[in-house]
């Protein structure tokens, strides 16, 4: 039996029926087209949540916060410290497996304000200088603050690019970048030296998207400028939160701007430390427990926090974002399968005759078989190639009306495991109305009428 013939003959059946056979693949290209899509949104997703990831310090690291006591120890609640600057000084005493510990003072309620404007930012904490290397912070103009600033408690201070474009205006409403190093702004009522400026932060979306932008020739300005602020899309939070802080010195932050009217000393919201190994992630911790349960005297008001808790909440997020989508393609492409299963016994119950015919000439009943059975996969292969041109057309809708920061992004794999589903359907819808017309006897298909 000649194969090619037998594709033709596929072909010829599609060709003469086109209305049907295009109701027929239509499922196939839904469920081909929802798998690829759905793939490249949840790839698109997991990188933009990877990124984000990277961007706060990776999975090498982790936080030290404070906690209620316990309920088995409630009776000790009047001796529970919290965190604090002696917890600092015990674990570089005694900790050894780690590379930086920096403590944080978060401050709460913060209000900005210079050159007429105020701003309230998303992050205003007091750190050590090694909270540039902990968060992954570059400086772009200035300095970071260092230890002497922290010991003199100096007013000085670290300022993102969005606390600048609030403060002092976005290069898109002056035409020019701002540098603020050396501008006074105002931390609730007290002033700063603004000593440095980060870098400013974005997805690699994001970046893309901007230097397109910049790309494009820009026609004459008409009317007012106005500003979209510093970039079309806001970005994702990681990002957002890099950009809207605001550091200074921990010694300042707790002298000027955390100090206890009652005179007490305030405690620190949280440590973050970062790991030698990463595998050693659990006995790190171990090691740290031990020492705070000895400076806090066995009181368990303090809480480890992973990056690796992160990591896995988004690995559970894309299993399970796979496995709807997944089902809902699944589902289609078995709607399709049907469809093919449906039209195809049809096709048979049309041509009793003419199987008939080839049986009587000659044709074995292994040639039927495979003829029906090319005839199905040749719909659902072209039903599986017009889903992944429907597909690219999607992802492409998708990237424009996504309230995601991420664009979707399609994978070769996506595509392979797409197109093989599609095949398999064929084969498998195939099998039955194969069967039924390899067992047509001759003399009886050619009496039907």
């Amino acid at each position: 039996m000649n194969v090619f013939n037998t594709i033709l003959t596929g072909f010829k059946e599609i060709w003469a029926y086109k209305f049907r056979s295009l109701l027929t693949m239509l499922g196939i290209i839904l469920g081909v087209a929802s798998l690829v899509a759905m793939s490249a949104l949840v790839k698109g997703m997991e990188v933009g949540a990877t990124e984000a990831l990277v961007a706060i310090g990776g999975l090498q690291k982790f936080r030290i916060e404070a906690q209620p006591v316990p309920a088995e120890q409630r009776y000790l609640q009047d001796q529970a410290v919290g965190l604090n600057l002696q917890d600092v000084e015990a674990l570089e005493a005694n900790a050894t497996l780690y590379t930086n510990i920096s403590p944080e003072m978060s401050i709460p309620r913060v209000t900005l304000s210079a050159n007429g404007k105020n701003s309230r930012p998303w992050n205003c904490s007091g750190a050590w200088p090694v909270i540039l290397e902990v968060y992954e912070h570059e400086i772009a103009r200035g300095r970071m603050f260092n230890a002497l600033d922290d010991e003199m408690a100096r007013s000085v201070c670290v300022i993102g690019t969005e606390v600048r474009d609030n403060l002092f205006g976005s290069p898109e409403e002056v035409g020019r970048e701002i540098n603020p190093v050396g501008e006074t702004i105002n931390i609730n009522g007290q002033a700063f030296t603004v000593i440095g400026l980060f870098k400013h932060y974005e997805s690699e979306q994001e970046r893309r998207e901007r230097e397109a932008a910049a790309a494009q020739p820009r026609g004459p300005q008409t009317g007012p400028a106005r500003s979209r602020g510093w970039g079309g899309r806001q970005g994702s939070f990681v990002y957002r939160f890099k950009n809207n802080s605001v550091y200074l010195p921990l010694n300042t932050a707790r002298l000027k701007l955390a100090a206890d009217p009652a005179g007490g000393t305030p405690n620190l919201t949280s440590i973050e430390v970062q790991l030698v190994d990463l595998s050693r992630m659990n006995e790190t911790i171990q090691q740290v427990q031990n020492v705070m349960l000895s400076t806090h005297k066995g009181i368990r008001d303090f809480q480890f926090r992973t990056q690796e808790e992160w990591a896995e909440r988004i690995d559970e997020f894309i299993r399970n974002a796979r496995m709807s989508g997944g089902t809902i393609a699944g589902i289609s492409l078995l709607v399709g399968g049907i469809g093919i299963m449906n039209i195809m016994l049809a096709s048979i119950s049309g041509r009793i005759r003419e199987i008939g015919i080839r049986k009587a000439v000659g044709a074995t009943t292994f040639d039927v078989f495979l003829q029906i059975l090319i005839e199905s996969v040749v719909v659902a292969v072209l039903g599986g190639l017009a889903g992944l041109l429907c597909a690219w057309g999607l992802v492409n809708i998708i990237a424009e009306i996504s309230p995601t920061e991420n664009e979707p992004i399609i994978t070769p794999w996506a595509l392979v495991v797409a197109f093989a589903f599609s095949v398999a359907v064929g084969i498998l819808a195939g099998l039955l109305p194969a069967f039924k017309a390899a067992r047509l006897h001759p003399i009886g298909a050619l009496r039907y009428d």
